[in-house]
C-alpha cells in the first residue's frame, strides 16, 4: 500500500488502484455537490435564524434542522425515489446519466466534461440525476451546519465589538456579514470538515440506492463479495480524504482569522 500497489480485486481481476481511480470522480462529484448544497443552504438559514431569534422563522428552521439531523439517509433516499422518481416522475434515476446521453470523458466528472465539450443536454441530464442523491446525502450535513451557524452567530453577536459597531451606527448588514459572520464561521468550518466523514459513510448507502457508480457502491460490492483487497483500498482512500479535508480546514482557519498561523 505504501508503494501504491493495493493488490488485485478478486472479483474483477484488475488492480484495486485502477478500480478506485475509475470510480473516484463519481464519488467526488456527488459528495462535493452534496456539501455545496449543505453549505449554501445551511449557512444563510443559520444566519437568518440567529438574526431573527425566537421568531416563527427561527422556530420553523430549528424544527427542520432537528428533523434533518434525525433522518436516516436510506429512508430519505427511498422517499425521494418513490415521490419524485416513481410517482411524479420529475427526477431521473438510477445512475449518473440516462441511456440516451453520451458524454466524452475528460476528467470523469459528468458536469465538468459536459461543459468542456459544450454538451448542454448532457449537463442538464447529469444535473437532474445528481439532485436526489445529493439531497439525500447532504441533508444531515446541512442541518448540522445550520445549527452550528446559528449558535455561533448568537454567541458572536453578543460580543463587545459587535455592540460597539451597532452603537456607532454601522448599517445592520455590515455588522452581520463583516463583523459577526466572519468570526462565527470558524467553528462552522470545523464542523464542515468533520462532516466529510459522514459523507463518506453516507455515500455507501446513497450510491447503493441510486446505483451511483462511485467508491461507495464499490465498497458495498466489495464487502458483499468478500473482496478484501478492495475493502482495504476503500478504507485507505477514506482515511486519506479525511486527512486532506482537515488540512484544508486548517488552511481556511488562517484565511478567516489572521491571528492563526500555520
Amino acid at each position: 500500500a505504501v508503494s501504491g500497489d493495493l493488490g488485485d480485486s478478486i472479483v474483477t481481476g484488475r488492480p484495486v488502484t485502477t478500480e478506485l481511480l475509475i470510480r473516484l470522480p463519481a464519488t467526488l462529484e456527488l459528495t462535493a455537490f452534496a456539501m455545496l448544497v449543505a453549505v449554501l443552504v445551511g449557512v444563510p438559514v443559520g444566519v437568518i435564524s440567529a438574526v431573527r431569534q425566537y421568531s416563527l422563522l427561527d422556530k420553523v428552521t430549528s424544527v427542520l434542522a432537528l428533523t434533518g439531523i434525525s433522518m436516516p439517509i436510506f429512508w430519505l433516499a427511498m422517499i425521494l425515489v418513490v415521490i419524485f422518481g416513481v410517482n411524479l416522475e420529475l427526477l431521473p434515476f438510477p445512475g449518473r446519466l440516462g441511456p440516451d446521453s453520451a458524454i466524452t470523458s475528460i476528467t470523469g466528472l459528468v458536469l465538468v466534461d459536459s461543459l468542456l465539450t459544450l454538451n448542454f443536454a448532457g449537463f442538464w441530464d447529469g444535473l437532474l440525476h445528481l439532485i436526489m442523491p445529493a439531497i439525500a446525502l447532504g441533508t444531515i450535513p446541512m442541518a448540522v451546519v445550520m445549527r452550528m451557524t446559528r449558535s455561533s452567530m448568537l454567541e458572536v453577536m453578543n460580543e463587545d465589538y459587535v455592540r460597539t459597531a451597532r452603537a456607532k451606527g454601522v448599517v445592520p448588514w455590515r455588522v452581520i456579514f463583516k463583523h459577526a459572520l466572519r468570526n462565527a464561521m470558524l467553528p462552522t468550518v470545523t464542523v464542515i470538515g468533520l462532516q466529510v466523514g459522514l459523507l463518506m459513510g453516507g455515500a455507501i448507502i446513497t450510491e447503493t440506492i441510486f446505483s451511483w457508480p462511485g467508491i461507495g457502491l464499490y465498497a458495498y460490492q466489495s464487502v458483499s463479495g468478500r473482496d478484501y483487497a478492495s475493502i482495504q483500498g476503500v478504507v485507505l482512500y477514506g482515511a486519506l480524504l479525511f486527512v486532506l479535508v482537515n488540512l484544508i480546514v486548517d488552511i481556511l482557519y488562517a484565511v478567516l482569522d489572521p491571528r492563526v498561523r500555520l
